[in-house]
């Protein structure tokens, strides 16, 4: 709902004269991927305290890194009280909470393993990926507000022997901030409900904290080219070449696309 939330008692409940095709978000004229994710962050906000100030610190971070970007289309910093000062668009979420569609391309070459030694640049290596087609849709899962990025995290990880704590950058997708919570939680790189605290303040996830996130300024700030700006930004990261951006010693980085009804994630290692 526009500027508004809605916090339905039970998950997915439809309205009675609803047809059994109409997803029970449109019979509630939320017709929009912003008025969804915004139900979700307020049913996590209510079972785990999440503030908007949590949320904000995240829009801040990205603005922080995009800065040193030279491709990103805001750089302009942004403090905590611009990020609550912007207009609302669905409630909890406002102007800030949003990414930035912008027109370009990536292009990324994926070799086999034998053959990677061969090109002009160090390569990459893919550790693992999980996916997921989204049982349930946007609001019809059991443990909503949870999402199909719990399904394609746990399916990567069950494929490397890797573990969150060998994490040193996480590019995730932030179409709407409230997503790049949704993937941390689901990456197991905080605990559930524990998304909030942990980016709280900024410390944890700039550049020099425990969990550099979104390095090169995240759909946010740098702009919306889905999920391709952060399997790229990785790619630089492991590679040593991000420039001022740059995360000493990073050797593995973890990257996500999608989160809502549809997801995936990617593990890749620069050795």
């Amino acid at each position: 709902m526009m500027g508004g939330s809605i916090l339905p008692q039970q998950p997915g409940a439809a309205r009675a004269d609803a047809p059994d095709w109409v997803s029970p978000l449109l019979t509630m004229h939320a017709y929009s991927a912003v008025n969804w994710l915004a139900m979700h962050c307020r049913r996590h906000m209510h079972l785990y305290g999440t503030t908007k100030e949590q949320l904000g610190w995240l829009a801040v971070n990205s603005r922080m890194n995009a800065a040193l970007n030279p491709a990103a289309v805001y750089k302009d910093p942004i403090t905590l009280d611009d990020y609550l000062a912007a207009r609302s668009i669905s409630d909890p979420l406002s102007l800030l909470d949003c990414d930035v569609p912008v027109d370009g391309s990536i292009a990324l070459v994926v070799s086999a393993a034998d053959r990677a030694d061969d090109g002009p640049n160090p390569p990459v290596r893919v550790e693992a990926i999980g996916g997921s087609p989204g049982e349930g849709g946007w609001d019809q899962r059991p443990d909503y507000p949870k999402m199909a990025s719990t399904d394609a995290a746990a399916q990567m990880w069950s494929r490397t022997s890797l573990t969150p704590r060998d994490v040193d950058v996480a590019e995730l997708y932030d179409g709407f901030t409230f997503l790049a919570f949704a993937w941390l939680e689901a990456l197991g790189l905080c605990g559930d409900g524990e998304a909030g605290p942990f980016v709280e303040g900024g410390k944890r996830i700039a550049l020099d904290g425990e969990l550099p996130l979104n390095t090169y300024g995240g759909q946010l700030s740098a702009g919306r080219m889905h999920g391709y700006w952060v399997v790229h930004e990785a790619v630089l990261q492991l590679r040593g070449a991000a420039g001022p951006r740059q995360v000493p010693g990073a050797e593995v980085a973890v990257v996500s696309a999608g989160g809502g009804p549809i997801a995936g994630c990617m593990l890749l290692t620069a050795r």
